[in-house]
């Protein structure tokens, strides 16, 4: 089943399995964001957190580009006006969506387009994918979050050479700063993020939920605050568990062990 903006610039997409996908589907243009692909990728990230058919997100960019930024033809109209608005912020609505975010880079991710794949949980790229941060260099004010995420996961030196340089940032060596998952060939892209969103899928959805929660919740904290938020939200959950639920754990743990001495 598809869904797409009256210009099919964000499409989306829902799987039986629980697997939906959003495009950024402007090829022509390596994919710059418009007013109204900003505005239409922030509903499709608030409309499929609330679709309790959808367990995880996919997010691609179509052609050779993930997203090249903003298209800067809609820069007054959107630093002026739009981005004050949560309701309309893509990265405020994927910050906000409950459901785990795999990013799928390909070409670059430049700007904006780096801060948005900044908003996703689990991030695949293809071989030779950039990462680039020009507000230095075409004298714009970061408001997505690259000045405060990207230090907290590369570090503060090597966040101040991406940002102040504007200089490429590859996926390899983004991944071997822990901000990149997987690299991967081109042509097994979206193949990889499948399969990662399917061993989500299967997980327990609302452990998943609540996990993802905790990461995130806990990561803006120091380490002392971000255990103690642990410790109360696990206390909170075993004490709404029911004879059922721990039954059913106890049956998992069964036939994983008997699968287990089947093959020896």
């Amino acid at each position: 089943m598809s869904d797409s903006s009256s210009e099919n610039l964000i499409l989306v997409s829902r799987e039986p399995d629980g697997i939906a996908t959003v495009t950024i589907n402007r090829p022509a243009s390596l994919n710059s964001l418009s007013q109204l692909m900003i505005t239409d990728l922030a509903r499709a990230f608030k409309d499929l957190g609330r679709d309790e058919s959808v367990r995880v997100i996919i997010l691609s960019g179509s052609g050779r580009a993930f997203c090249s930024g903003l298209d800067l033809t809609a820069a007054e109209q959107v630093f002026k006006g739009g981005m004050k608005d949560k309701e309309y912020d893509p990265v405020f609505q994927m910050e906000q969506c409950p459901k785990p975010i795999i990013g799928a880079i390909n070409g670059v991710a430049v700007t904006a387009g780096f801060e948005i794949a900044l908003a996703c949980d689990i991030l695949v790229a293809a071989k030779g994918t950039n990462f680039m941060d020009t507000h230095t260099r075409f004298g714009i004010v970061p408001s997505w979050g690259l000045s405060q995420k990207l230090p907290r996961i590369i570090g503060p030196n090597k966040a101040r050479e991406v940002s102040l340089t504007a200089m490429p940032f590859t996926a390899e060596e983004a991944q071997k700063l822990g901000f990149v998952n997987y690299v991967v060939e081109g042509t097994e892209l979206l193949k990889k993020a499948r399969e990662i969103a399917r061993v989500v899928a299967h997980n327990n959805h609302d452990i998943v939920i609540r996990y993802k929660s905790v990461i995130n919740d806990g990561f803006k904290l120091d380490l002392h605050h971000a255990l103690a938020l642990e410790k109360e939200r696990a206390y909170k959950y075993y004490e709404k568990m029911t004879t059922e639920q721990f039954k059913k754990m106890q049956e998992f743990v069964a036939v994983r062990s008997s699968k287990k001495s089947s093959k020896l």
